[in-house]
């Protein structure tokens, strides 16, 4: 008789996770804390021509990328004599499920079915639940997704709630549970149950399918106009999105700056029953977006793929409220009206054509749908009842769980620069806590150089600083 204790369950988590998703991570590992990335993603994933093929077999991809004309005029009118950057916008809701996150699920869902897995089992309570019961509802197999939807009076985020019933229409089934510790729990103790694959949004598959957006980008603006782009920004939450991309984008040559974007929520935490309902945005936000950036490995597979610090050149926030205005002036401008938390990249990207000189190009790297509980308007009215004061005014007000502040001009859109050295620095201090820098050998070091995008010189410096 198997244990399903929690602590049962926790104890066989590789194992459980091993057949999962069938990867042993073992053979990538030496050193005391080293493994060869590179390897693992070559050996595991699939070349760029087949996750094309693959995905184009689902409808995913080929997404369109247009010109902002009218926002790029505002930003104009607002920005010094010369600045304001070209902006563009790469429109994911075009895909299958209505996110980029279709890409992930379309490379992970073929895997499983190419290896006989009668079904895929995904944690998550965004866009990705949709996307993976999408790709399984085509491919002919199962499909079950755990959600974190309440806090322990009940109460749904409107937006979750919205993903559960486009997951249900896609013929998956849903298993809704409170914030807590029992989500990793019950997600484990269903994979063992079911013997279906872990279609998790961490492994090399989930990570190499978005690798066909970063490289779409490059071709697409290449063949528009005729060189790559300056600057692309990607909303960063638990690390794939701006992973992927870039790695697509170094794939097809184009040399740009990579920029994150998260919505700041710094004092909310995402394990707190309290601050469950705190926050209008479930992705895209600091609460993933720091941890993930200094401890990737804290995801449910024993090496994440996803690793940030080896790709981001600037790591930027905005507030909740300038979220909600960038998705209004999309509809209003431009004629689009998309979910969001999507736009979290878009409200980043206006702050920094602000910055950038007029013959620059920033492409925004992502959108996603939207619907009854992902609009504005539901989400704002589920943050005034849960106490949060939501005002026009300055976003320079804005408290996270206490206050949304939407700005009354472009002039008061800005992102605010996060610290990458400190990151990693904090990336540094969490392998401090079980290894000195005299444990690690030369491999371990060089490991870290190319994880934090520093020398060794530079790795050992900060190693002693500590």
């Amino acid at each position: 008789m198997r244990d399903l204790s929690y602590t049962g369950v926790m104890q066989r988590k590789n194992e459980i996770m091993k057949e999962a998703i069938g990867i042993d991570y073992s053979v990538f590992e030496y050193g005391k804390i080293a493994f060869n990335y590179e390897k693992m993603m070559q050996n595991v994933a699939y070349s760029m021509e087949e996750m094309q093929r693959i995905q184009k077999e689902t409808k995913v991809g080929n997404t369109p990328l247009f010109e902002l004309k009218n926002i790029t005029k505002l930003i104009r009118k607002y920005a010094e004599p010369g600045k304001g950057a070209r902006l563009f916008i790469k429109d994911e809701a075009a895909n299958a499920s209505g996110s980029f996150k279709a890409r992930r699920a379309a490379i992970s869902v073929y895997h499983a079915q190419k290896n006989g897995y009668k079904g895929v089992i995904a944690a998550t309570s965004g866009n990705y639940g949709a996307a993976v019961a999408s790709q399984a509802a085509q491919r002919g197999l199962k499909c079950i997704i755990v959600q974190e939807v309440y806090d322990s009076s009940k109460r749904g985020q409107p937006e979750i709630i919205e993903k559960a019933r486009k997951c249900e229409a896609f013929g998956a089934e849903v298993i809704q549970l409170t914030v807590g510790p029992e989500l990793f729990y019950t997600f484990l103790k269903v994979i063992e149950e079911t013997g279906f694959f872990n279609a998790s949004l961490y492994t090399p598959f989930g990570i190499a399918g978005v690798e066909t957006l970063g490289y779409e980008i490059a071709n697409q603006m290449m063949e528009m106009e005729g060189r790559y782009p300056d600057t692309v920004v990607a909303t960063h939450a638990g690390g794939g999105n701006l992973t992927g991309t870039a790695r697509g984008l170094m794939k097809a040559g184009a040399a740009c700056e990579i920029v994150g974007a998260s919505v700041d929520l710094h004092g909310l935490h995402m394990a707190s029953d309290r601050d469950f309902n705190k926050k209008s945005f479930t992705t895209g936000h600091t609460g993933f977006g720091i941890p993930f950036a200094t401890k990737p490995d804290r995801a449910d597979v024993p090496r994440n793929a996803a690793r940030v610090l080896r790709y981001m050149d600037r790591y930027v926030t905005v507030t909740q409220g300038e979220v909600f205005y960038a998705t209004e002036m999309l509809a209003r401008l431009e004629g689009i009206e998309r979910g969001p938390a999507g736009n979290t990249s878009l409200a980043a990207a206006i702050a920094l054509a602000k910055e950038m000189d007029q013959d620059k190009i920033i492409v925004v790297q992502e959108t996603e749908y939207t619907g009854a509980g992902k609009h504005p308007m539901p989400q704002l009215t589920f943050a005034k009842n849960n106490g949060i004061r939501v005002y026009r005014g300055n976003p320079v007000e804005n408290i996270p769980g206490e206050t949304i502040v939407i700005p009354t001009s472009m002039a008061q859109v800005s992102a605010q620069d996060v610290d990458l050295i400190k990151l990693k620095t904090t990336y540094l201090k969490n392998i401090a806590d079980t290894y000195r820098l005299d444990d690690l050998t030369g491999e371990d070091l060089q490991f870290l150089a190319d994880e934090l995008k520093l020398s060794v010189g530079d790795i050992i410096a900060l190693y002693k600083n500590l």
